[in-house]
């Protein structure tokens, strides 16, 4: 088995507290904002300028360690 990044190991911890709290993940090219309630998009390409505020949420995580205790 090979070693993972520290970005996998980021990403499935985020992934897997996204789902703990009842996000729908999909990946990119699969998404569907009406899947359900709450949809995670794994990297998910932002414009640059405004963003709705209240729609979307980004979540960016450089310090696993700092955040979770990872």
């Amino acid at each position: 088995m090979a070693l993972q990044t520290p970005e996998q190991l980021a990403r499935q911890s985020i992934d897997a507290l996204l789902t703990a709290a009842g996000w729908l993940l999909q990946d990119r090219d699969q998404f569907d904002r009406n899947a359900a309630l709450g949809v995670a998009v794994r990297e998910f390409p932002l414009p640059a300028g405004v963003i709705e505020a209240e729609r979307t949420g980004v979540v960016a995580c450089r310090d696993m360690e700092a955040l979770f205790g990872l």
